[in-house]
């Protein structure tokens, strides 16, 4: 086998899915074999075949008349069947996310299931992810996390949502879109606690690349006249590692009392600050007693 470049010989891709990573900005963060099995695989995959398309150009790798398919939620009907005969003839099939790695925040999942429960190999080319390049360059704590994807962009369900993570012992991963991360961080203050670090990772590897660290009250503030623009993932530090101001601490118990009955005021507090439930019990009974 040639590699479609035109190039020298190429070592054979095995039969099945292959998931290849793709760079989330710098086209240079492809990998070597990723190369490999773009140039390689009998059928080609994306969810935007025209990022893929260009992605190749980039790199010198010819379509060299191989089929490629759109793959996403709206054709998964008709584009699965294709996907599937092409594995069932014994072919390479590469799946390529439109940015990062394929299945985190993108439509691969259905894709993947149909082709395990049709008995083919599953491999993944692995790369780029904005989730785990966000986390390494936050400052805040790795050893645990939690990727939740995009917050609802209504109002009422984004702080329900918020709501549920509030006790979760992991630095929190969250994508957002730049027309909504002001509400985002308002919402992120109010619920988890505006004492608690955070950090804002805007257009990881691409150009303009910034990365704003502090507590949420501090980037309520840095971001409240802003309009910025680019891809977002937006971070949160366990409870256990925010700067415990109890002022904020006895702000936020008043909120949640409006809302709550006082044992579950003070245990929501408590565990979205990482302090003791008990203390916050006493401050809540204090603050109805008045």
């Amino acid at each position: 086998m040639h590699d479609a470049t035109g190039g020298g010989p190429l070592r054979a891709i095995p039969p099945g899915l292959h998931l290849v990573s793709t760079p989330i900005g710098a086209a240079r963060d492809i990998t070597l074999r990723a190369l490999d099995v773009l140039g390689g695989a009998t059928m080609l995959a994306a969810e935007d075949t025209r990022t893929l398309r260009h992605l190749m150009e980039i790199h010198g790798i010819a379509l060299a008349g191989r089929q490629i398919v759109a793959y996403h939620e709206h054709n998964a009907e008709t584009a699965l069947p294709r996907l599937l005969q092409g594995l069932a003839a014994g072919g390479s099939v590469a799946y390529a996310s439109e940015a990062g790695t394929p299945m985190v925040s993108d439509p691969g999942y259905g894709l993947v299931r149909a082709t395990i429960a049709a008995g083919h190999p599953v491999l993944a080319v692995p790369g780029a992810s904005a989730v785990l390049s966000a986390l390494v360059v936050s400052g805040l704590p790795t050893d645990r996390f939690l990727f939740a994807g995009f917050p609802p962009a209504a109002k009422a369900a984004r702080r329900a949502f918020l709501r549920d993570l509030q006790g979760v012992p992991a630095t929190l991963v969250l994508y957002e879109s730049p027309k909504r991360i002001n509400q985002l961080l308002e919402d992120l203050s109010q619920i988890l606690g505006d004492g608690r670090y955070a950090a804002i990772c805007r257009e990881l590897t691409k150009r303009f690349e910034e990365v704003a660290r502090g507590t949420l009250a501090e980037l309520v503030a840095s971001y409240a006249d802003r309009t910025v623009k680019g891809e977002i993932v937006v971070l949160v530090a366990r409870a256990a590692e925010g700067i415990v101001d109890m002022d904020i601490v006895d702000r936020t118990l008043a909120d949640a009392l409006t809302r709550m009955t006082v044992r579950d005021a003070a245990a929501s507090v408590a565990d979205a600050f990482g302090i003791s439930r008990r203390d916050v019990y006493q401050m809540a009974l204090r603050r109805v007693t008045r």
